[in-house]
C-alpha cells in the first residue's frame, strides 16, 4: 500500500516505487563534471575521530533488499554519490562529503564559498580536495543561503573571517533562535531526524532524502559583515557579479536565491531541490509558508531561468539546460502550491489537518516526476503542516480541548481494554492483519501504561520496524527505526556537536536571550534583582532584571540604579555561562547576586525520553 505521498510502502506490494519522470537521467546528471573524489572518504578531527565516512554507505550499490523502500534506496544511492564536480565553467561543488553541498565560485583573486557545510573539518578536506585540482586560491568571500546549521557550521575550515561574508537579513537572529535556543531539544529530536545512533546498512540508516547525514565535527559561525535585504540587490565579490532575490519564510526564515549573470547559473539554496522539502521538519521547526515558497519559485523563473543554463542548489545534484531547469523549477512551484491550497479548501469545507493528510491526492503531472517525491517532507506531514500554520494545535473539537497528556490517557485506555496483555494480542491481530499504524497505536497506549512490560516494547518495537522499512521518506524511517532501537535497547542522548565558534559569535543580546530560556521559573518566583553589565570592549551597558520567575534585559537602561554593576567583557561573559566563574570582572553592589542568578538555572536534559514516558 502506499501513504498519499509514498510515506510507506508494503516491501511485498512496493506500488508507486516505479514513477517517473522519462526525460531526467539523475543518474547521469549526478556523475556529470565529476573532477575527483575524496580517497579515502574519511575525514577525521584533530584529535583522530573519524567525523565523515562515506565509505559506510557503500552497500548501496547493492541491489535493493526487502527492508528498503526501492525509491528511498534509489535516492540514496544519488546521494552518497561524493567528490568535487564542475558544474559549470568557474563553478564547482563539492557533494557527498557531509549533508549539504559546499559550492565554490572562482573569481578573479581567489574563490567564494557558498555554503561551507557542518563541519569545519568537513568543510576544509572539501576545500583541501578543490585545491588539490584547481590550485591554492585563497577563499575571497562567504555566501551563507540561509540560516541552516548545515549552511555555515563548516565557515571555520575554510576563513577566519578576514573576508566578505555574505547573508540574508536576520540571518543571525534565526541562526540562533534554531540552534541555541532550543538547540537541545532539537538535538535530541534530531537523533531520530536524521538517523544518528542507527548503524548505515541495509537494516539500517540509508540516508535522509536530503543527502546521508550530517557530519559531528567542529561547528563554527563567523558572523556576516554583508548583508543582503531586497530582491535585486547586486554585489561583485572578487570580480564575481552576483544578483539576489530574497526568500524569506520558505525553506528557512532567513534564505535567498542568487544569480551569476557571467556564468549564466542560478543557485536556489534550499528552496528547490530533487524531493519534497518540509513545510515542518520533524526535528522540529518554525512552519514555512508554502504559498509564499511557491511564489518565491514562480519569481526566481520570471527573474531568472530563462537566462540560465544550470541550476544548482545546496544539496543534491545540478540540473543542465534552461528548458529543463524551468521546468523543475516550475514543477516544484506546483507542487507546494497545491499542497497549500487543496488542504486550505478542505479546511474550508471542515476537514481537520488529519482528515485532510489521508484525503489528499497528488495529481499525476507531480507523481510522475522524481523530484517531487516525499524523500525528505512528505505530503502527509506537510499538509498537518499548512493546518497549523493556519489554524494551531487545536482541531475544534471539545473533546481534544483538554485531553490527557500521553501516560495518563495510556493508563485510562489501557485500563478500558482490559489490560496490558490484551492490547499487546489485540495489536498483534491488527499487525498481521497488514494494519502497521493501528498495531502501533495500541502498542504505544500499552508502553505508555506500563513501560517496564517487555513484551509490549518489543512488539512495538517490531511494529516500528516493519514501518521503517516501507517508507520512502528518509526521516520518517530514521524515526521508526531509532525509536525501534530505544525501545530494545534505552534511551539514547543526544549527539549535539562541539559548537564553540557558534555561541561565540553570538551578541550580547542574544547569549543573555539563551541564559532566559535556562531559568527555572518557579525557583525564581520569589526573586527580584537587578544587574548592569558594563561591557568594556563594546563600550556599552546592558541591563538584566530578574522579576516574576522572568530575566529580561535592555540595552542602555535610562533610569533607576542596580542592585550589582559587573564590569566585563564578552570574552568573561561567555566564561561565566560556560560554567567557569567570574574570574576578570569586576564588582560594584552585592555580588552574591551572579552566584544566585547562576543557581536558578536548568542544564537541558539531551537524554529526554520519547518512545517511553
Amino acid at each position: 500500500m502506499t501513504g498519499n505521498g509514498h510515506e510507506y510502502t508494503d516491501p511485498d506490494d512496493p506500488v508507486g516505487s516505479e514513477p517517473a519522470d522519462p526525460v531526467t537521467d539523475d543518474f547521469a546528471d549526478a556523475d556529470r563534471g565529476l573532477v575527483a573524489r575524496l580517497e579515502p572518504g574519511v575525514v577525521k578531527d584533530d584529535r583522530g575521530r573519524v567525523v565523515w565516512d562515506t565509505g559506510a554507505y557503500a552497500f548501496l550499490e547493492e541491489e535493493c533488499p526487502d527492508t528498503a523502500n526501492p525509491s528511498l534506496w534509489r535516492q540514496s544511492r544519488l546521494c552518497a554519490k561524493q567528490g568535487l564536480y564542475k558544474v559549470t565553467e568557474g563553478i564547482y561543488q563539492v557533494r557527498g562529503l557531509d549533508l549539504s553541498n559546499m559550492t565554490l565560485v572562482e573569481g578573479d583573486q581567489g574563490v567564494l564559498v557558498i555554503d561551507p557545510l557542518i563541519s569545519a573539518e568537513t568543510a576544509r578536506a572539501g576545500l583541501d580536495l578543490y585545491r588539490s585540482r584547481r590550485g591554492d586560491r585563497p577563499v575571497s568571500g562567504v555566501i551563507y543561503s540561509h540560516s541552516h546549521v548545515d549552511h555555515f557550521g563548516g565557515v571555520g575550515g575554510v576563513t577566519e573571517g578576514n573576508v566578505p561574508i555574505l547573508a540574508p537579513k536576520d540571518f543571525m537572529e534565526n541562526a540562533v533562535s534554531e540552534n541555541v535556543y532550543v538547540g537541545p531539544a532539537m538535538a535530541r529530536r534530531g537523533l531520530f531526524h536524521t538517523g544518528a545512533r542507527i548503524p548505515p546498512g541495509p537494516r539500517g540508516q540509508i540516508g535522509v532524502g536530503l543527502g546521508q547525514a550530517g557530519s559531528t565535527g567542529t561547528v563554527t559561525l563567523i558572523a556576516p559583515n554583508r548583508a543582503i535585504t531586497r530582491t535585486g540587490q547586486e554585489e561583485v565579490v572578487d570580480g564575481v557579479r552576483i544578483v539576489f532575490q530574497m526568500t524569506p519564510g520558505t525553506e528557512a526564515p532567513a534564505e535567498m536565491n542568487f544569480y551569476f549573470p557571467e556564468h549564466r547559473a542560478l543557485c536556489m539554496a534550499e528552496n528547490a531541490t530533487h524531493n519534497l522539502h518540509n513545510l515542518l521538519t520533524l526535528r522540529g521547526a518554525l512552519v514555512r509558508d508554502a504559498r509564499a515558497w511557491s511564489g518565491y519559485l514562480d519569481e526566481s523563473i520570471e527573474l531568472f531561468a530563462y537566462d540560465s543554463d544550470v541550476l544548482f542548489a545546496s544539496h543534491h545534484w545540478p540540473t543542465w539546460g534552461t528548458e529543463r531547469l524551468v521546468s523543475f523549477l516550475s514543477l516544484q512551484r506546483d507542487l507546494y502550491a497545491y499542497l497549500h491550497d487543496q488542504t486550505v479548501r478542505m479546511m474550508n469545507q471542515g476537514l481537520v489537518g488529519s482528515e485532510i493528510a489521508e484525503t489528499l491526492r497528488m495529481p499525476p503531472g507531480l507523481e510522475r516526476s522524481w523530484h517531487t517525491r516525499g524523500y525528505y517532507g512528505s505530503v502527509n506531514h506537510n499538509v498537518k503542516a499548512i493546518y497549523q500554520r493556519y489554524m494551531g494545535w487545536f482541531d475544534g473539537n471539545p473533546a481534544h480541548l483538554w485531553p490527557h497528556p500521553p501516560e495518563a490517557a495510556a493508563v485510562r485506555y489501557v485500563e478500558c481494554m482490559g489490560g496490558v496483555a490484551e492490547v499487546v494480542r489485540k495489536a498483534g491481530e491488527y499487525r498481521d492483519r497488514g494494519d502497521l499504524r493501528f498495531a502501533a497505536t495500541l502498542l504505544d497506549h500499552a508502553v505508555f501504561s506500563r513501560p517496564d512490560d517487555e513484551e509490549a516494547r518489543l512488539a512495538l518495537a517490531d511494529v516500528y520496524e516493519r514501518l521503517g522499512f516501507g517508507a520512502e521518506n528518509g526521516t520518517w524511517r530514521n524515526f521508526y527505526l531509532q525509536g525501534a532501537a530505544e525501545l530494545r535497547e534505552g534511551g539514547q542522548g543526544a549527539s549535539i556537536p562541539q559548537v564553540t565558534g557558534l555561541t561565540s559569535a553570538l551578541s550580547v543580546d542574544q547569549l543573555f536571550a539563551s541564559l532566559a530560556i535556562r531559568v527555572n521559573g518557579p525557583r525564581a518566583w520569589n526573586e527580584y534583582f537587578v544587574i548592569d553589565w558594563v561591557f568594556t570592549d563594546l563600550d556599552t551597558i546592558h541591563r538584566t532584571t530578574l522579576s516574576n520567575g522572568a530575566l529580561t534585559s535592555r540595552e542602555k537602561p535610562r533610569r533607576g540604579e542596580p542592585d550589582l554593576t559587573v564590569t566585563l567583557n564578552k570574552f568573561r561573559l561567555l566564561r561565566l555561562l560556560a560554567g567557569k566563574g567570574t574570574e576578570g570582572m569586576v564588582f560594584s553592589g552585592d555580588e552574591g547576586l551572579v552566584d544566585r542568578l547562576m543557581g536558578l538555572l536548568d542544564e537541558p536534559d539531551p537524554t529526554f525520553n520519547i518512545v517511553i514516558p
